[in-house]
């Protein structure tokens, strides 16, 4: 079963120095039907303004990535890390039993637009750790790019959860397949561009998920870009 969840359904809130899309039901937002799919709890689309961001805050007990469309994001934490992301590198923070982060633009003329992404942990407490990892396929058209498993294959970057997230940039015409085993549900995020995902069109912003499935065929109806969760 294909379900859709359309780009101009999300909760929207602008703020002056962010404006942000939430897919699911997060802060002031509430939205019974949609507070989350399965182990996948936020994907929140920001837009922050030159020289703004969000100041020192804490986390407990979730998996936090980072994706970066466009412009550069500088991470602080109170691990002691301090790092400036973009485009092609993907953060990866478990907040665990407790970390306090800032995430802040550190350009004075560009916007950074990013996507931020929870995942519920497969267990509460966990050591706080951050990471970041390059990625040279993110942005170009061959097939998914797995970003983060619970094994860390193809080099990916190891999670708490049976959660895969992959990336994607198809090129027009450009056909993507993923197997569902095992009762497994896909969430798949369109970044950029339109995609057909079995028949149905999904455009940027919008989101799918796919449930009672042995998989799913993504056909690139232009040049796009998406994020796919293989959740258990």
């Amino acid at each position: 079963m294909l379900t859709i969840r359309k780009c101009d359904d999300r909760g929207h809130f602008d703020h002056g120095w962010l404006d942000t899309y939430h897919t699911f039901s997060f802060g002031d937002y509430f939205d019974p039907n949609f507070k989350g799919f399965r182990s996948l709890r936020v994907i929140n689309e920001d837009r922050i303004e030159p020289g703004q961001g969000f100041g020192l805050h804490p986390h407990r007990d979730m998996e936090i990535i980072t994706y970066v469309l466009s412009g550069a994001l500088e991470h602080r934490d109170s691990l002691g890390n301090g790092e400036v992301i973009r485009p092609g590198t993907i953060q990866y923070m478990a907040a665990g039993s407790g970390i306090q982060h800032s995430e802040f633009n550190p350009s004075p003329t560009e916007p950074v637009h990013l996507i931020q992404i929870w995942i519920r942990p497969n267990r509460t407490g966990v050591t706080p750790s951050y990471e970041q990892r390059d990625f040279p396929a993110l942005g170009k058209s061959n097939g998914l790019t797995l970003l983060a498993s619970p094994d860390g294959r193809d080099g990916s970057i190891p999670i708490h959860q049976d959660a895969r997230v992959c990336a994607a940039s198809p090129a027009k015409a450009e056909r993507l397949q993923h197997l569902l085993p095992g009762g497994r549900g896909a969430w798949v995020q369109v970044l950029r561009g339109a995609v057909d995902i079995d028949g149905q069109r999904v455009r940027a912003g919008d989101g799918a998920s796919v449930t009672d499935a042995p998989g799913l065929k993504i056909d690139a109806v232009e040049d796009s870009e998406l994020l796919l969760f293989d959740l258990q």
